[in-house]
């Protein structure tokens, strides 16, 4: 299972980023292709969920929606919540709280980065999605660090 940090959802909701592109397949085709019918209406090739992708932590819904939906970006808010969708958001519960100033004073994390990494270690996630590089090195030994320059190309359009 893959856990996701909150930039590499981003540059998945950006129409043909080339490394959003990569995320996009990871999130969509995890569990195989979409079938017929299951097409969702905001974005080329987004599918409505059929089962859980990966998880996450509930600080990316107000990471990821609150600049479009000040905005007023009704498109990218709609993307966005379909790509959420495909991610059993995790609380922060006191457990997972703990782990994260841990987590962040071994590793030098702000409170938001702390909480996200220790909802992946938490939640048994095999690896980490991210593209920040600065705050999470691959040295990190909780969990594998794996960058979207670290995916494989995104399939073509026959599948």
């Amino acid at each position: 299972m893959d856990a996701f940090d909150a930039d590499v959802l981003i540059y998945a909701a950006v129409p043909d980023h080339p490394l959003g592109e990569r995320v996009l397949a990871l999130l969509l085709l995890a569990n195989g292709p979409p079938t017929a019918g299951t097409e969702h209406e905001v974005g080329e090739g987004l599918a409505a969920p059929e089962s859980v992708s990966g998880v996450g932590s509930v600080l990316l819904l107000p990471e990821l929606l609150s600049k479009p939906l000040r905005d007023r970006a009704d498109a990218e808010v709609e993307t966005l919540l379909v790509l959420l969708s495909r991610l059993d958001l995790r609380p922060l519960d006191a457990a997972t709280a703990h782990l994260a100033t841990t987590l962040g004073a071994s590793y030098g994390l702000r409170a938001a980065d702390a909480a996200h990494l220790a909802t992946a270690v938490s939640a048994g996630a095999d690896r980490f999605v991210t593209n920040n590089s600065k705050d999470f090195p691959q040295s990190i030994e909780e969990i594998l660090i794996t960058y979207p320059t670290d995916l494989p190309p995104a399939p073509g359009p026959d599948v």
